[in-house]
């Protein structure tokens, strides 16, 4: 096994060869094969190599259409693409500085992606003519059918040199090959100056149980690395700046583990036991996967049979005293409708995260769209209002988490948590909080009811300035009760048909919701104070509204952002920004769900809208093209 020092002896070499080192303050890569080539597993540690280097990353898994689709054909690509960088990266990156294509079907899917001046790596032993034939080349040039004059191609038999790399190892042809992806990974820790240990390592501890496999996928690694060093694959090396980090632990996460982090934190520092109750659905099960593996924490799960019996079971564990929380996306969120209203006429605290994927039923489960907005505000029968929030990166599905469950505990109420398919499964570096700096959690228990008040006591006695009602755990001496699903008296708890008493129930948990607005943090407009512009989003789409508002501004032109994590209620100084400026436009990857939501709440408000329903994440350019079109009429 070749370690740390037979990398530096290379990267001399190639030095004393004169090879070029261009300096870049970032690069973006995109890998792209079958779903069975382990891309996703590429990406995922070339993005850990370079965190660990001091470079910050974001990243976009693009998982494929349909994961059993027949291999080398169009829908069964899979793609991931990372940009690294010396500064602050928000987003993956528009077009690819360099492509990694294991077939004819992922050059082909992935020529939009693409630099004019970019490299692309092949392996030329997937180019065959049934290969391009499955890709549904029409020639057999593919490079010249699509165009593609001014890039650099790096052909590598990479299928051949890793079967005969491996002949020694002992293992199956079909076994051997799925070694490639690291061939792939160590060519390109070549070309952009990336240091093998680690990766090494990240391989000892996936496969330490399996040598043999182990052995063999950090034998492909070095020789991919070989095969740039020895082929000279590029006429230069890439060195990538890097910058110092804010001092503490950093980890790089994805939004689905942030957002099972944050949920333990809240329960910890609550003093609660953490239940999950959720039927695995794309793309929110990585959460259920998660949380099962800390149960020396406290933590509870159940994989429930459906969506219902999910919520159900948390409903169950909220009235026994739990932090409750129930996983799902779209269709899911459908069905746990009528539970969540159940749970909202009990004033129970739980969280539901709804992890958003395109389309309705079925839909793209591995698309990110924000499909599911107008369904969280306003999805259940009767009135039913709840608090709604929304990450906006993949690190800050911690902090989203953590502010659900919160307020969820201390306004008994369920809170619905929106993440999105670009968030969830996307990553980037994550400094470690320091647990004694956040927020405190205080749940609204029954010893904190009003002197003399106990005697008195009934399971909806609430704090009349905000509307909580007191939280009696099951097994409190004297306080015996139960909740139901039925209409029940303001003042005596008992069931009730009264029709003014129904009207004073329904304004009473409104105004509970609307009451939370006191403790949200208040808006920040990023950018110019007397912006030509403001640019309005929500959710997953931070980043790249940030970058285009930016890039916007180096153009010459004054332009603001303004980006909502709170959606229902909104933080008290929303209308006040959003009327101070003359254009305003709310970009959505929807037809307009958030833009309908704030003319219904804001009187006098008429933004116009930037709309995207693609299942991708916004297209940098076109924001920008659009935002300068605006600013300009």
């Amino acid at each position: 096994m070749r370690r740390r020092t037979y990398y530096i002896n290379v990267v001399q070499k190639a030095m004393d060869e004169q090879k070029a080192v261009k300096t870049l303050k970032d690069i973006v890569i995109r890998f792209s094969g079958d779903s069975g080539d382990g891309m996703q597993l590429t990406g995922t540690i070339f993005s850990d190599l370079s965190a660990m280097t001091g470079n910050t990353i974001s990243t976009f898994p693009d998982f494929p259409a349909e994961i059993r689709a027949p291999q080398g054909t169009l829908s069964g690509v899979s793609g991931y693409q990372v940009q690294i960088g010396s500064r602050t990266v928000r987003t993956p990156g528009e077009l690819a500085d360099i492509l990694v294509a294991m077939n004819p079907a992922a050059l082909k899917v992935s020529v939009k992606h693409l630099k004019r001046d970019s490299i692309i790596i092949i392996d030329t032993d997937s180019f065959t003519a049934n290969d391009l034939k499955k890709a549904e080349f029409k020639t057999e040039e593919p490079f010249e059918e699509l165009g593609l004059k001014t890039q650099q191609v790096i052909p590598a038999p990479i299928s051949s040199i890793v079967k005969e790399g491996l002949k020694d190892f002992g293992l199956d042809a079909k076994s051997a090959l799925r070694c490639k992806n690291m061939f792939a990974l160590g060519l390109i820790c070549w070309i952009c100056d990336r240091p093998l240990g680690p990766a090494e390592q990240f391989l000892d501890r996936k496969f330490g149980k399996k040598p043999q496999l182990r052995d063999a996928n950090i034998a492909s690694l070095n020789h991919g690395f070989d095969f740039g060093a020895n082929t000279h694959a590029t006429a230069s090396i890439f060195r990538i700046e890097t910058q110092k980090p804010v001092p503490g632990r950093y980890l790089d996460i994805n939004g689905n583990k942030a957002t099972a982090y944050g949920l333990i934190a809240a329960a910890e520092q609550a003093g609660l036991e953490l239940f999950l109750g959720s039927y695995p659905i794309t793309p929110a099960t990585d959460i259920l996967h998660e949380l099962a593996k800390h149960k020396a924490l406290g933590v509870k799960t159940v994989q429930a049979e459906d969506e219902i019996a999910g919520i159900c079971t948390a409903i169950g564990a909220s009235f026994a005293g739990d932090l409750a929380v129930t996983t799902t996306s779209g269709p899911g969120l459908a069905l746990k409708s009528e539970a969540l209203g159940l749970a909202v006429m009990a004033e129970l605290p739980l969280v539901l995260v709804d992890v958003q994927r395109g389309g309705p039923s079925t839909g793209l489960p591995t698309k990110s769209e924000q499909t599911d907005l107008m369904q969280a505000l306003y999805g259940r029968n009767g009135e039913a209002p709840l608090p709604v929030l929304a990450a906006t990166t993949p690190d800050t599905c911690f902090s989203a988490a953590y502010w659900a469950a919160k307020l969820a505990i201390e306004h008994m109420t369920p809170v619905i948590l929106l993440t999105d398919t670009f968030v969830a499964n996307g990553s980037s570096a994550w400094r470690i909080p320091n647990f004694h700096e956040l927020p405190t959690i205080e749940p609204n228990y029954v010893s904190k009811l009003p002197e003399g008040v106990a005697e008195v006591w009934r399971p909806y006695y609430r704090n009349e300035e905000t509307k909580v009602r007191y939280w009696a755990v099951p097994g409190t001496p004297g306080f015996e009760h139960r909740l139901g699903g039925l209409e029940k008296n303001y003042t005596t708890s008992a069931i009730s048909t009264d029709a003014a008493n129904h009207a004073l129930m329904v304004k009473t948990r409104q105004e509970k919701v609307d009451y939370i607005a006191n403790d949200l943090p208040l808006l920040e407009v990023e950018g110019d104070e007397d912006a030509e512009l403001l640019i309005v989003g929500w959710g997953g789409t931070y980043g790249h509204l940030y970058e285009a508002t930016h890039k916007v501004r180096e153009r010459g032109h004054k332009i603001a952002h303004l980006h909502f994590s709170f959606i229902n209620p909104l933080p008290k100084n929303a209308a006040e920004i959003l009327l101070r400026y003359k254009k305003v436009l709310i970009a959505e990857q929807n037809t307009g769900m958030f833009a309908r939501y704030l003319r219904g709440l804001i009187p006098g408000f008429n933004p116009r809208q930037y709309n995207e329903v693609t299942g991708q994440p916004f297209v940098l350019s076109h924001l920008v093209d659009s935002f300068i079109q605006l600013i300009e009429e």
